[in-house]
C-alpha cells in the first residue's frame, strides 16, 4: 500500500490511536492524513502525544485529544495543542498513562471495562464522568475502585523497523502497539523494509513480532519516524523538532514549516 492509500481510509470523526514519541510514531503518515484532509479526529494517545498530535491539530483536524500529556519533550510545549486547548478549540479528556492502558487491555480482553485502583482520591475523576468508581464487591468492608471503560479506536497508526511478505509486523519490546493493534479496528503500519524471512519462523523475532492477523495495510516509508527517532535504526532529531516548536509558536509559522518538503525523510517510492 502506499500512504495516500492508507490515509484514505481514515475518515472524517473517526478515532485515532497513537503511540507516545518514542515508540514508533508515523510521522511519515502526519502529512497523508493532512493532505487527506478528513477533520473531526478525536486522537487517542498511547499514553502521551507528542509532535504528530500537534502538526494534526494545527491542521485544523483534530475534535477531542484523550492523553495523560501532549509535549515536545526537550523543545517544550506542543504549540498548536496548547494554543488549540486555550481558545477552546478541541476537547482535552484528561487520562492517566495506567487509565490509558488499562482502556485498551479492557477491549483486548474482550471486557466492557478495566478496575484501577491509583485513581482514587485524585481530581483527575472529577472531569472524566465516563470512568466510574463503584465498591469492590467482593469486600467486606467499603472499598471503591474505578471502572475504566474499554478503548476501540476506529484506527491505530505507527511505524516500525521491519514487516515481512506475510504482513507480520516486527515491534520488538515495544508492548504498547500491540495492545493498540489488538483494541483497534484496523491497523495501519509504515515501515523502514519488507524482508523475506518470517518473522513469526523464528524463535528469536516471533516474541517480538505483531501477527498479520492484526494488521489492515502496511506502506513502506525509509526514516518514517523522523524527526523522531527509531530504535536500532537512528536518533531523534532534536535540531528539527526545535526548529518546529519554535515556526509553530504562531498559525502562520507553522504553515510555513508543513509548506516545506519532509528533508529529513527519504522520498522513496511506497511499495
Amino acid at each position: 500500500m502506499d500512504l495516500r492509500g492508507m490515509a484514505a481510509r481514515v475518515e472524517a470523526g473517526m478515532q485515532l490511536a497513537l503511540p507516545v514519541d518514542y515508540a514508533g510514531v508515523s510521522m511519515a503518515m502526519t502529512r497523508a492524513l493532512i493532505e487527506r484532509g478528513a477533520g473531526d479526529l478525536d486522537l487517542f494517545c498511547v499514553p502521551t502525544g507528542g509532535l504528530q498530535v500537534d502538526q494534526l491539530i494545527g491542521a485544523g483536524l483534530v475534535r477531542s485529544v484523550e492523553t495523560s500529556a501532549v509535549s515536545l519533550g526537550e523543545a517544550g510545549g506542543a504549540p498548536r495543542f496548547n494554543q488549540a486547548v486555550g481558545e477552546g478549540r478541541i476537547v482535552v479528556r484528561d487520562a492517566t498513562c495506567p487509565a490509558i492502558h488499562a482502556a485498551l487491555m479492557a477491549a483486548q480482553k474482550g471486557n466492557p471495562f478495566q478496575p484501577l485502583r491509583g485513581l482514587v482520591g485524585s481530581d483527575v475523576l472529577r472531569f472524566r464522568p465516563d470512568w466510574r468508581m463503584i465498591d469492590n464487591p467482593f469486600a467486606e468492608d467499603r472499598d471503591p475502585i474505578v471502572l475504566i471503560p474499554a478503548a476501540r479506536p476506529d484506527i491505530a497508526i505507527f511505524h516500525a523497523p521491519m514487516a515481512d511478505r506475510n504482513g507480520n509486523v516486527w515491534i520488538g519490546r515495544r508492548r504498547e502497539l500491540a495492545a493498540m493493534a489488538y483494541a483497534a479496528g484496523q491497523t495501519l503500519v509504515t515501515v523502514e523494509r519488507i524482508i523475506d524471512e518470517n518473522l513469526l519462523g523464528s524463535e528469536t523475532s516471533a516474541a517480538g513480532t505483531l501477527p498479520a492477523l492484526y494488521v489492515t495495510e502496511i506502506a513502506v516509508a525509509p526514516r518514517g519516524a523522523w524527526p523522531y527517532g527509531l530504535w536500532g535504526e537512528y536518533a531523534t532529531d532534536t535540531a528539527e523538532i526545535l526548529r518546529y516548536a519554535k515556526a509553530a509558536r504562531t498559525a502562520e509559522g507553522f504553515a510555513t514549516y508543513m509548506a516545506q518538503p519532509a528533508a529529513g525523510r527519504a522520498e522513496e517510492p511506497a511499495q
